[in-house]
Parts: C-alpha cells; structure tokens; sequence
C-alpha cells in the first residue's frame, strides 16, 4: 500500500528561533525551507499529489502558488521543485473539489496533458467530476439526475484523456478517475475505464463515505476489476480498514488528514502508534487574530497577556527540562486561559495535564521531537504546527508499513 502526501505548499523553516518566535533575515522561503521529505526520517510518504487547481488555481480564484513559484515547478520539473528523492513517486491531479459547484469542470484534456507532461509526473489523472451522494446496495432510491451527468462527464472526458496520452506518446502513465453514487455505479465507471484502456484507477468522491461504504463499492468493483488493475483511493486514510481494502485491489491511497489534525482538529492534534493527544494552545499575543480582537476591543490587556503568554512558554520549557512541576505548568497555562478564553469558552486544560503527564514527544523516534521536544506539542503558529503535522505524517507512514509486514 502506497501513501501520498496532496501538495499545498507546506514547508518549514529549518532556521526558525523557536524561543523568540521569529524567522532569520536571511531566510528566502522557497529556497530555504524544506518539505516534510527533507525534514522527517524516514522519508513519511512513497510520494507526492499535485493539484493543477492548487498550482494554476481554478473557478474559486487564485492556487497556492505565487506566480514565481508556478513558473519555478514549469521550468524544473515536479522533481527538482520539490527536491524529491529517486524512492518519491509523483501523481497530478486537477483538484476536482475545487470546481465542484461548476456544471462542468474548467480544463481541457489538451492543458491538462500539459501541464502533466511540462511538469514531468511519473501518473496523471484524467479530469473528473465529483458526485457527492451516496445510495446503498439495499435501497430502491433512484440517482439524481446531476450524479448521472456528472458520472458520464468523468467518463467522456476519461475516454479523451487516455487517447490524447496515447495519440501525443506522453511519458506518464494514465490514470482513469472513477466516480459514483453507489456500489453499481462505482462498477459500472471501472468497468468503462478498463474497456477504455486503463490498469490504475483512481476512486474519486469517497472521502464523506464510512469505510463500510467503501468496502461495499470494492467489492461490487470486485466483480469487474481485471486482477492487473490497481486503485487508488483520493482523499481516503481509514488506517483501521487498510488491510481490508488491500484485499480488494487497493494499492494507493492519498490524505491531507493526518497533517492537517495537528492544527484543525479540536483534540488529536499529536499523534503516537497508538493514541492521539491534545496540542497545548498558547497563542501569540502579537500573531493571533481572535486575541488580538479581544485587545482592541479592551476585554483583555495586552500587558497582562504577554506576561501570561511568556509565563506559559518558560513553564513549558522549564517541564521538559524537569525543573518545574506539573502542577505550575498547569497553573500558568490556567492562568493564560481565562485571560484569552474568557469564562464562557470551552477549557482545554483537562487535555492539557493528560498530554503533559504522557509527555509522548519524549519517546518519539521521529527527528522532529527529538530535535525540538516539547516545542512541537505547542499549538503556536505555523513552523510548529506543521512540524507536528509532519511528525503524524511519519506516524502514519510507520503505521502503514507495520500493515505491510502484518
């Protein structure tokens, strides 16, 4: 089972000076700071997605890319940009979740084989149009129209995509996208790309649905799918229900998941083999926007605030050097908390004394926690947070490989 990593830009700085919360002079972003490859051992994916929404943008406006650093991918290849190792393989994608309120999607098989090809992946996925609905084998309901249209759109265009890679003898392997609305119609696309031409099949419009729901659609594909057909799952991490997919022809999966609970989730911010934990929340008196409403305003002082905000900060710091206890941590972080929070909101610091009790950073053999201990358990601007979001990627990736030799 291969896991990618979807590519939106994340990097971090390998410079950034943790105890004053600032970046170097010096420091050019592209060119000096690094990817979760470059920052994590082992490596904690086999490769990377690429959106063409995320690199060219789309209907909902601007990509991720500034335009320096789309005309930089253009130029040295999806490879070089991202400083990849021989052992990343790469996919590009078109980003459908970008366009789906559009009755069609916005790219034309000619731009998306180039931006394919320009860019140098090794896959590409043909253009598809998610379907977010969901009928089970056992119900009598009929698919709305839409679902239908946008099903026959992903396999028109499909059908366009594999002939154009063909017709032009393009370098990546072709990727046909599969959508449905339910076991049978999952079947009936894998069915029309295999006759089409097509050996990996990407299985698009999954993410809302239980991993139940999957498994049903695998096993109705079951009943068509060749034995050298591969899929890939988009937008799927269901660690718990790998094994089982594996066993319907499942070799590849894609998540932003793992990353993105270090900073979006309300609780399992820090991940471990086998629990999650609680990111200790002390935001920047100066960097985050609610707190700084909330001194405008005059419901908090800002001289109270960056006195408690530094008082959080030397008692975390003290507790992983084992010079303060629990307890004055706690006290501290109580302390800043009812200042930022107010009594209204909801308290965190239940979590708090449970994550600093295990304390799991200290036995991490990841080289993030190692190099930078209690700092990454802080839930504090982005160079921590996505450093704590690369350090569940290689959880994950650790995780996946014990699968692999189960």
């Amino acid at each position: 089972m291969k896991f990618y990593f979807p590519d939106s830009q994340d990097l971090v700085s390998p410079t950034y000076d943790f105890i004053n919360d600032e970046y170097s002079p010096y420091r050019v972003r592209q060119r000096d700071d690094v990817y979760a490859h470059q920052a994590v051992t082992p490596i904690p994916y086999d490769g990377i997605l690429v959106s063409k929404a995320v690199v060219d943008g789309s209907m909902k406006g601007a990509g991720k890319y500034s335009a320096p650093q789309r005309e930089r991918l253009y130029r040295l290849g999806v490879r070089n940009f991202f400083r990849l190792p021989d052992t990343c393989s790469t996919i590009g994608d078109c980003g459908a979740f970008n366009y789906i309120d559009e009755e069609r999607p916005p790219y034309e098989v000619d731009e998306v084989l180039d931006f394919y090809g320009r860019c140098g992946f090794d896959a590409g996925i043909s253009i598809d149009h998610i379907i977010f609905g969901y009928i089970p084998e056992e119900s009598d309901a009929e698919p709305e129209s839409a679902w239908v249209e946008r099903q026959e759109i992903s396999l028109e265009l499909a059908e366009d995509f594999i002939t154009a890679t063909h017709a032009q003898g393009a370098r990546f392997e072709p990727v046909g996208a599969a959508q449905g609305w339910g076991p049978d119609s999952y079947a009936r696309s894998v069915a029309e790309l295999q006759k089409m031409g097509y050996r990996r099949i990407a299985l698009g419009g999954m993410v809302p649905l239980k991993s139940h729901e999957i498994l049903a659609c695998l096993r109705a594909i079951d009943e068509v799918r060749t034995p050298e057909t591969g899929l890939h799952l988009l937008g799927i991490n269901r660690v718990e229900s790998m094994e089982q997919f594996a066993r319907h022809g499942v070799t590849s999966f894609d998540s932003t998941s793992a990353f993105r609970q270090a900073f979006m989730d309300d609780r399992n911010n820090y991940h471990t083999a086998t629990d999650s934990y609680t990111a200790i929340r002390v935001p920047q008196v100066d960097g985050n926007p609610a707190l700084k409403r909330l001194i405008l305003s005059g419901h908090v002082s800002q001289a109270e605030a960056i006195v408690a905000e530094r008082s959080c900060l030397r008692a975390l710091r003290e507790f992983d050097q084992e010079e303060t206890a629990l307890e004055e941590v706690m006290s501290a972080l109580a302390t800043y908390e009812a200042l930022v929070l107010g009594p209204k909101k909801k308290s965190y610091l239940e979590y708090y004394e449970r994550t600093l009790s295990y304390a799991p950073w200290r036995t991490c053999p990841c080289a993030l926690c190692k190099k930078h201990g209690i700092e990454i358990a802080i839930f504090r601007g982005s160079e921590r947070n996505k450093r704590r979001g690369f350090h569940n990627l290689a959880v994950l990736e650790a995780k996946i490989r014990q699968l692999a030799f189960a």
